[in-house]
C-alpha cells in the first residue's frame, strides 16, 4: 500500500507545480455542464494516465477530464484541480484529489493543498494524516456553537440545496467555498463538522479521496440517501461529516432529496 501512496503524493506534488506555473498564465473554456475547465486540469489529468499505464498497466484511471478503462478492479479516480472555478478566480480554494480505488472502495487517498502546501493523505485501516501528522474530526453536535457546514451550491436533480439550506441554517453556520475536497480536510482536521454535495455524474472524482481520509479520521460519508455506494462510477451525491452529526443531518437532509 505504501507504494501506491508514494506514487499518489508524486503525482500530487506534480500537480501543484503545475497549478503555480500556470496560477497567472492559462485559458479556460467551458465544458457541457457549463462548468469552467483549463488547461491544468487537463495537464495534471493527461501526466496522471501516463504514470499510471507506466506502472500499473493493468490498472484503470477515472478522471474528471478523462478516462482511461482497462477493465480492472483497481481504479485511479482523480480530480485533478478541484476548485476550478477559485482557480480562475484566484481565490486560493483549490485542491488536488486522487484516489486509488479497488472493486469500488477507496484504499488509498491524497488530497494536496499547494497554496498552504499541504498533504493529506490516508491508507484504509491506517489512520489520516496531514503532513505526516494525525489528524481527527471533531465532536461536535448538531446545533453546538462552532457546528459547520459546506454545501456546494449547483444545479442538480438529486436534492433542494434552497429549502435544504433554509432549515440547517437553524443549526449551523453554512458557507460554500466552491472545493468540496478542501471542505472535507476541513472535517477531517476538525474545523468543518460538514459537507453536503450533491454531485453525481463524475461525482465519484471528487469525493474518492476525500470519503477515505474523513472516514479513517473517524467521520461517516454516505450517499445523499443514507447509503454505502461505490467510488469507481457516478455516485448519488454525498453526506461527509464528523460521525457524531451524521443521524441529526440525515434526518433533515432526507426531507428534502428527491426520490428516485
Amino acid at each position: 500500500m505504501k507504494e501506491y501512496l508514494d506514487f499518489a503524493k508524486n503525482i500530487a506534488l506534480y500537480a501543484g507545480e503545475v497549478m503555480k506555473h500556470y496560477y497567472n498564465n492559462f485559458t479556460i473554456s467551458y465544458k457541457e455542464d457549463k462548468t469552467v475547465v483549463t488547461i491544468v486540469d487537463k495537464k495534471i489529468n493527461s501526466y496522471l494516465i501516463e504514470q499510471v499505464k507506466q506502472k500499473y498497466k493493468n490498472h484503470s484511471v477515472n478522471g474528471e477530464e478523462e478516462s482511461y478503462n482497462n477493465n480492472s478492479e483497481y481504479v485511479w479516480v482523480c480530480d485533478p484541480l478541484d476548485g476550478t472555478g477559485m482557480y480562475v478566480d484566484h481565490i486560493p480554494v483549490f485542491v488536488f484529489s486522487l484516489a486509488l480505488v479497488h472493486n469500488g472502495n477507496p484504499i488509498v487517498g491524497v488530497i494536496y493543498d499547494v497554496t498552504e502546501d499541504k498533504m493529506y493523505y490516508a491508507i484504509k485501516g491506517h489512520g489520516a494524516y496531514c503532513n505526516d501528522i494525525k489528524i481527527s474530526v471533531n465532536d461536535k453536535k448538531l446545533g453546538e456553537l462552532g457546528y459547520r457546514t459546506n454545501i456546494e451550491i449547483f444545479e442538480n436533480n438529486i436534492i433542494d440545496e434552497v429549502a435544504l439550506i433554509n432549515e440547517l441554517k437553524k443549526y449551523s453556520k453554512i458557507s460554500s467555498i466552491g472545493s468540496v475536497a478542501r471542505s472535507s480536510m476541513a472535517i477531517a482536521s476538525g474545523y468543518f463538522s460538514c459537507d453536503i454535495f450533491p454531485g453525481t455524474n463524475h461525482g465519484n472524482c471528487d469525493i474518492a479521496a476525500s470519503y477515505l481520509i474523513v472516514t479513517e479520521a473517524g467521520g461517516k460519508v454516505t450517499d445523499l440517501y443514507g447509503n454505502e455506494q461505490r467510488y469507481d462510477s457516478d455516485i448519488n451525491g454525498a453526506i461527509i461529516t464528523n460521525g457524531i452529526s451524521y443521524e441529526d443531518i440525515f434526518k433533515i437532509i432526507k426531507k428534502y432529496t428527491i426520490k428516485q
